[in-house]
Order: structure tokens, then sequence, then C-alpha cells
């Protein structure tokens, strides 16, 4: 392997032939090693808006000349189309400041900077990686920063409109399930009737929810500790940085974004990406209810409660030809158990500040930003794969509405709880129909039990037809049997 020799005030480092980092990210690799997870490539991307963001606040407020900032800010735009994601070669696993990514972005950036101005890698001229591309910065503000750039812009381009997609799509399965009762189950058991369309229409309401709890969230993260450089003081930082940077970054993000009142606290806690994490945690809660609804209530199909019908997704079991499984449900089941795994390493990482700085930020980023991208990806394909495609199954919906004893709930406002209780008894007793036990005892006619025990009225809630006239009613006092 070919090595270029670069030095810096620790001496002369070897590295590979055509990498763009430099002495500090080589020593890196040396002690941390190569191996293990990488930070996701949305905090690369999320790096190249804020060093832009500090090159443009550094050349208005005179800590920058006009050649070294267009130098910077051009590697900046090649850093952020991707240009570079080969030459970050660090793991997750490095100091919790993440000082060695900032570094490594930094060398990166100076050393292509350099190239473009005719200079080779490691010549630090005209661009120094620590006297430019990271002037009135230090890793502990800087890596807090990226931190809450990258997870505005994923939660944002990404997990904001899955939720918003996926709340649409249980809208439209709750309007074309709207009319038809199924058998209502509390305890596991049978209960009295509902609309197969409200399990659906509750999910649309969490999904709902949970994006405007994302939006709360992010709005918070939108307050970045730019300009505390080392411990919050913003020493080093000219007065005004912290404006012109978020100012800069606004203009090239679009969003709002806002020095923050007490810097440190982004940089020793970070209570405001926790809470983006706890948003996530509760919309995989909401997912996995749902998901494990729909399994239920598609169980068997011919040997359990079948009631609703899954789209054939092709795949079936390696011993059971035909067999056909809930496998979107349970992919995305999965998904929110990891984010559960992810919110527990946020969490944790999150109280892991001390004094003026949080040392647990690669892992903590690293885990919010997976959780989003899996909630993203398995709600979509989901929704796509399954949920658009779930049908009613009329028929075994009705035989098991038809044998479920819980609709005589409907006979009490009439006979009174325990003469219904009584017959529910004698109905399961001798192995009869709710309906042909009780016209076997001629407490009610046919018509009068049809008008009170009708599941989709039931269904819909509220008292049963009053009419004590009904044809076919009994004349006798349902008081005094």
């Amino acid at each position: 392997m070919r090595v270029r020799l670069e030095e810096d005030a620790f001496g002369a480092v070897e590295i590979p032939e055509g990498r763009l980092w430099g002495a500090q990210t080589q020593r890196a690799l040396a002690v941390f090693g190569a191996s293990g997870p990488r930070l996701p490539v949305a905090v690369i991307r999320a790096f190249a808006a804020q060093k832009a963001a500090a090159a443009r606040a550094n050349l208005a407020l005179g800590m920058l000349d006009a050649e070294r900032a267009g130098l910077i800010l051009a590697a900046c735009e090649r850093l952020g189309q991707g240009a570079f994601d080969d030459h970050f070669p660090l793991p997750v696993w490095q100091t919790g400041s993440g000082t060695q990514t900032n570094m490594n972005v930094n060398e990166v950036l100076a050393n292509a900077a350099n190239m473009a101005a005719g200079q080779g890698p490691g010549t630090r001229a005209p661009v120094h990686p620590n006297d430019h591309v990271n002037r009135s910065q230090s890793s502990n503000d800087s890596f807090p920063t990226v931190m809450q750039i990258a997870a505005v812009a994923e939660a944002r381009g990404r997990l904001a409109p899955e939720l918003a997609r996926m709340a649409d799509a249980l809208e439209e399965r709750a309007a074309a399930f709207a009319g038809i009762p199924r058998l209502g189950r509390t305890h596991l058991n049978d209960a009295v009737p509902v609309p197969l369309s409200q399990g659906f229409a509750a999910s649309a309401a969490e999904m709902r929810r949970s994006a405007r709890r994302l939006s709360a969230a992010l709005d918070e993260l939108l307050a970045l500790p730019q300009g505390g450089t080392a411990a919050g003081s913003g020493l080093n930082a000219p007065e005004g940085f912290d404006r012109a940077f978020c100012a800069a970054l606004s203009r090239a993000t679009g969003e709002a974004f806002r020095p923050a009142a007490v810097k440190v606290e982004g940089m020793a806690g970070h209570d405001a990406l926790l809470g983006l994490s706890a948003v996530c945690e509760a919309l995989a809660v909401a997912l996995t209810r749902l998901c494990n609804d729909i399994r239920h209530l598609a169980a068997g199909p011919h040997a359990g409660p079948g009631e609703l019908s899954l789209p054939d997704d092709g795949l079936t079991s390696s011993i059971m030809p035909g067999k056909r499984n809930a496998t979107l449900a349970e992919a995305l089941v999965q998904v929110c158990q990891h984010v559960a795994g992810c919110h527990e390493t946020v969490s944790r990482a999150a109280a892991s500040g001390v004094w003026d700085l949080n040392v647990s930020k690669p892992v903590l980023i690293h885990a919010l930003l997976g959780a989003m991208e899996a909630l993203a990806q398995g709600m979509e394909g989901f929704r796509l794969h399954c949920l658009a495609g779930i049908e009613p199954r009329r028929a075994r919906l009705a035989d098991n509405l038809a044998r479920s004893m819980m609709a005589a709930t409907a006979l009490t406002p009439r006979l009174g709880y325990d003469r219904v209780a009584g017959l529910i008894r004698r109905a399961e007793t001798q192995g009869l129909t709710l309906r042909a036990a009780c016209l076997a005892e001629g407490i009610l006619g046919p018509e009068a039990f049809d008008r009170l025990v009708d599941p989709e009225r039931m269904a819909r809630g509220g008292l049963p037809d009053p009419d004590p006239s009904a044809a076919g009613e009994s004349d006798e006092d349902p008081e005094h049997p």
C-alpha cells in the first residue's frame, strides 16, 4: 500500500495514498480501530452544513478572508453531495465528545480545499484544519450542533412524511370498513360488537398525535449550542458568532435555527434529543399494538378468529406448504423492539453529562438516527405491502358475532342484568345460540330479538329501540318473570 507522510505537532504519520484524512484521524484509527459501526452518513451531511455555516459566519465577522472562506465553502458543498463519504473511517466507539470525527471533517475539508487551490494533501496551506475550518468552534459545541442538525433533517425528511402517510392509510382503511361490525374483545375474551373500523381509526389518531409530538420535539432541537466552544463560555468565538452561524444555517436549510440561550445545556445535556427519542419510542408502542391487533384478528385463518384477510406476499413456511404468516406485521414489531432498545441507549447516553460536557455523544446520535430510519423503513414496508391490502372476511365476522353470547348485553336494558346472565348460562349449558335460547324460553319473539340484538346497530353504540310493542315481543313483565 502506497502512503504519504503528513506531519502535525506530534510528528509524522503515514497515511494511505488517496485518502483525504490527516494525521489526527490516522492516529485515531490506530487507537480505536476501523471495525465496528460507523456514524450514519446523515452526520457527515450535517457536518457539511455546520462547517459551511461556520465559514460564512467567520467571513461575515472578519475572522476569515474571502479566499479561504470560498475554498472551505466549495469543499463543504462537495462533502454535502457525498463526494468524500469514503474518507470517514472512524467507528462510533471513540472519544465521547465526537472530537475525532470533528477532526476528521476538518482534515478532509482542509485537504480538499488545498487541493482545489493547487496544493497537495497535508500541506495545511492555504487552509489549516484547525485554524480555519474549525475557527471559532470546538468539537464540544460543533458535534452536538451537528447531532441536532442531523436529527432535524432525518425526522423532517424521512420520519415525518412516512408518519403522515401511515395516518392517511389507516384513515382510508377505517373509512373502507365503516358500517361493518365485528366482535369486540376485552381480556382476550368476547365482548360487545364494535365497528371493525374503530381499531384502525384509533391507530390513525395515535399517528396524528405522534406527528404533533414530533413537531414539538423538533422545535426544541432548533436551539443550537454552537458558540459555546470548549465549555459553554464562548472563548475564542467572536461576539455575535452564534447569531451569524444560525442565520447562515437557516438560509441554507430552510429551518429556523436559533442560538440556545444557555449553550452548555446542549453540550452537557441532551434533553431535546432525548425528547425526540421518547417520541420515537411512543410511536413504536402504538405501532406494536396496531400490528398485534391485526395479527390476532387475521389469526388462523381457518381455525382462529380469521376476521381479516392479509394480502398474499408470496412468502410461506419451509415445512408447511401453503402456509401464510403475518410477515410484514412481525417485521414492524421487531423494528419497534429495536427502537425501544435505541431509546434505552439514548437515555443512558443523555445521562452521561458531567459538569460542562456530555461524553456519550457518538453512541447517542447513532442510536437515535438508527431508530428513526428503522421506523420510517418499517412503516413504509408495512403500509405498502400489508395495510393497504387488508380486507374484511365478512362471513367469518358475522359467524363470530352470531356465536358469541356477549351480544346479550343489548338485552339488559329490557330484561335486566340477572335475567340476561341466567339466559347466557342456560344457552351455554344447553349448547344453544343466544337467539335459540331466548326463543325457546319464550322471553322474546324473533322479531323483537332481532331488533334488540342487532350487531350493526350495537356497534354504533347507544340504547336499543325501547318500543315494547314490536311484533312478536312477549307481554311478560321482565322484572317479574
